[in-house]
């Protein structure tokens, strides 16, 4: 078995220097790179330009890509898929298409450690955290499938990206750097992680953080997200404060709203007041139904008198328009289909 570490999230100077051990000109570093990040590459044997005999004694090397297991389009153009990992163990990705843009929404772990009360990945477990070259497949695999240019990246799909940090910001680079997309079109999404948002704001991206308040108080953010006993509100708020002071950099609070759970008129003044003083943007999210789950999601006219308190404190906010809304919708819950599967 080969000792190279997947090629696919290796950078163009480390291309450049592995090539070199094996004696190869420069200019092989420029077509390796090219093939590994904008032609789809599977495997090395298709690298043409290359002899015939550097692909066979390259035969163990591997490029790092996943395979998909399931694909799942919607009436409305998106798709789901459901990728097989190396080791057995398998994630989801998005592909979200508009006349302009191509989003993908990715995943930045096996399952999720969070255990939010609502979503299916965190009723699915937690196995690891996601390498480099598992983060950048989604991405690449969402563009050949749809066959143009993704342009748009949100890590909102499995796991919590803050508690992958490392990775995360070596596949930013990646994604930015060698796959062209810019840093300003990358949304990095959070439940809170202590101590997590003031390490992300120490690498000075120019990403956008979405924070996921999901309530306007402690007491029922606790009781929809268990790990926030560790992470109270008003620290995580102090700690989206230094960020901003950090970065210079706007950002989003998301809140899923949850048909009479916190989307009334007076949670909405509630977190009217509790963004206060912030440069940010709310972003409402009507529930995406998960089968076995009590909560659902609210009526259109609920939703829109809920924005419409928050517009009446001058709260900049927005409705997230729902797509993918098929089955199996919420993220997570084509994994815990197979995992269901296999326990029965």
């Amino acid at each position: 078995m080969s000792t190279t570490p997947p090629l696919l999230g290796q950078s163009y100077d480390e291309l450049s220097y592995w090539l070199s051990t094996q004696g190869e000109p420069p200019y092989r570093a420029k077509q390796l790179h090219q093939w590994l990040y904008t032609r789809n590459l599977q495997s090395l044997d298709e690298v043409t330009v290359f002899s015939k005999r550097w692909r066979e004694a390259n035969a163990k090397v591997k490029v790092g890509r996943s395979q998909v297991l399931q694909r799942t389009p919607s009436p409305d153009g998106t798709v789901k898929y459901l990728l097989g990992l190396a080791d057995g163990e398998n994630i989801e990705t998005v592909g979200i298409p508009t006349a302009r843009r191509l989003t993908v929404c990715v995943s930045s772990q096996v399952g999720c450690p969070m255990a939010c009360t609502f979503c299916a990945t965190g009723k699915s477990g937690f196995a690891r955290n996601l390498q480099i070259h598992e983060i950048l497949d989604q991405v690449l695999t969402v563009q050949a499938d749809f066959g143009r240019r993704v342009s748009h990246i949100v890590f909102m799909g499995m796991g919590e990206p803050l508690l992958n940090l490392k990775n995360l910001h070596t596949s930013v680079e990646r994604i930015n750097e060698d796959i062209g997309i810019s840093a300003r079109n990358i949304t990095i999404s959070t439940v809170g992680v202590k101590g997590r948002i003031r390490a992300l704001g120490q690498y000075r991206l120019q990403t956008t953080l979405a924070v996921s308040l999901h309530a306007p108080n402690p007491d029922l953010r606790l009781q929809l997200i268990p790990s926030a006993q560790h992470y109270p509100l008003d620290e995580l708020l102090a700690e989206c404060k230094e960020y901003m002071e950090l970065t210079s950099r706007r950002f989003t609070f998301e809140y899923t709203l949850l048909k009479d759970v916190n989307d009334q008129d007076f949670h909405a003044r509630e977190l009217a007041q509790r963004v206060r003083g912030f440069q940010c943007h709310v972003n409402l999210i009507p529930y995406n139904p998960v089968a076995g789950l009590d909560y659902k999601r609210p009526t259109p006219p609920r939703v829109q008198a809920f924005l419409a308190v928050l517009e009446a404190y001058r709260v900049q906010a927005s409705v997230r328009q729902t797509r993918g809304s098929a089955e199996a919708a919420a993220c997570g819950q084509l994994r815990r289909q197979i995992l269901t599967t296999a326990i029965n």
